[in-house]
């Protein structure tokens, strides 16, 4: 069976396996100090700046909770959207793991404005309420939209205006530089964030993640806390080069040819585009609507609850919320570096039917 409901369902890159494989000629020094992690910071830094620091772990919600622990104080507040994954997909995770309270801002296409930090700024000082310490964004969105350079700016801007610190949720990164025609750096040192979590899993990675300290963060000691709460949070991997390796195949080599992680996003992309041009051309809008700009790797559309079950017998895909009325659904159709055209225009066919 093929799948459209996550990225994460996609198999291990080639040459993402091709380097765990290199990594595993000898044996190395355990948790972290080893060759390939040496090289991992050493390519951090060429991708995110001279004082980046990158620190891998295992999984996307530990590098989010270890990422906020970090940046806010025990009696800190995290601002972010009311869809954010940190906020409805980890399990209460930075709540009862980092002891955050989560103050969650209603979103439009699961973005969220300006406006909605300076809406918190009446909580500081005030001892009745969490402070507001880091605002987490989360690029590209959980709804498969991204923040353009301005708008990010513009959220970093106003976080830091208010003593805040800026953390973003990357494991969708490398869709929003691709959508954005950017590069990391300039969706994330350059525009001022803190701290990134940055994805690798959901890009053809197998298991595991980053936290990066960028300048921000660097000033703020970040740096010097993640050793500790990496240990405390259970993400410090013995084996850790393991996860650099992965790391390093996505990063790409300085002054190469485009990096693993750009080819991958832009890839997925692309066939969320196509998957999207495909519905609306094979279907009139009155019957499969979609819902959300697709500005990444996801489509979202509301059709009839009836035809969504029978296209799920050919194709895996998850109901995201109810739609219009009871007898409809908003699905998510979500695509990988693995899809291929075939498969779109194979699931566009199934949909189609499924409706008639």
């Amino acid at each position: 069976m093929q799948h459209f409901a996550s990225d994460n369902y996609a198999p291990v890159h080639p040459e993402v396996m091709a380097a765990l494989a290199a990594a595993n000629g000898g044996p190395d020094v355990p948790y972290g100090d080893d060759a390939t992690t040496e090289r991992l910071q050493a390519r951090a830094r060429e991708v995110f700046g001279p004082r980046a620091t990158a620190f891998p772990v295992l999984i996307g919600t530990g590098a989010n909770v270890i990422s906020l622990m970090a940046a806010a104080p025990r009696w800190g507040g995290v601002v972010l959207s009311d869809v954010a994954h940190a906020n409805t997909d980890e399990n209460g995770a930075p709540e009862r793991v980092g002891g955050l309270k989560l103050l969650a801002c209603p979103s439009r296409h699961g973005r969220i404005t300006a406006d909605a930090v300076h809406a918190w700024a009446g909580d500081l000082g005030n001892p009745h309420r969490a402070q507001p310490a880091v605002l987490s964004l989360t690029q590209s969105t959980e709804l498969g939209t991204v923040y353009p350079l301005g708008e990010l700016r513009s959220l970093v801007e106003a976080a830091h205006d208010h003593g805040m610190l800026v953390h973003v949720d990357g494991s969708r990164l490398g869709n929003a530089a691709a959508s954005l025609g950017t590069g990391l750096r300039e969706l994330t040192t350059d525009a001022g964030v803190d701290i990134l979590s940055l994805g690798a899993a959901k890009n053809g990675g197998m298991i595991g993640e980053a936290v990066v300290v960028l300048d921000g963060g660097a000033d703020a000691g970040l740096a010097d806390a993640i050793p500790f709460l990496r240990k405390q949070t259970m993400q410090l991997a013995s084996k850790a080069r393991f996860v650099s390796a992965q790391l390093l195949a996505l990063l790409g080599e300085p002054g190469g040819a485009d990096p693993l992680w750009l080819r991958n996003a832009r890839h997925a992309n692309a066939m969320a585009a196509r998957l999207r041009e495909g519905i609306e051309r094979a279907l009139p809008g009155d019957v499969v609507r979609v819902t959300h700009p697709t500005e990444a790797n996801v489509v979202f559309a509301s059709l009839p609850r009836r035809a969504a079950d029978a296209a799920r017998e050919r194709f895996r895909f998850y109901d995201w919320a109810d739609g219009e009325t009871p007898d409809r659904v908003e699905a998510r159709w979500m695509c990988s570096w693995a899809t291929t055209e075939a498969d779109v225009d194979a699931f566009v066919e199934v949909i189609a039917a499924a409706i008639e």
